[in-house]
């Protein structure tokens, strides 16, 4: 398990894990800014941290595996 681990965290330091390395970095990014899009909305509207950042870390991993459902592996 550990060799599978330290496998793929080589292959994607040299840029061989993903078949579209820029789609990979695309797709975290929109993630990534629908984050703070949503976090500076609700600290806006005045709800406290302990609320907001709850909030944003669900909506933000549950779109994570809609954004990468179509990643391909190299």
């Amino acid at each position: 398990m550990w060799d599978a681990f330290l496998n793929a965290v080589s292959l994607f330091f040299k840029g061989k894990l993903f078949r579209d390395f820029n789609e990979v970095v695309k797709k975290t990014l929109i993630g990534n800014v629908v984050a703070a899009i949503l976090l500076i909305v609700l600290a806006k509207l005045g709800l406290p941290l302990y609320v907001v950042i709850p909030i944003v870390s669900i909506v933000a991993g549950a779109l994570q595996p809609w954004l990468f459902k179509d990643l391909k592996y190299a």
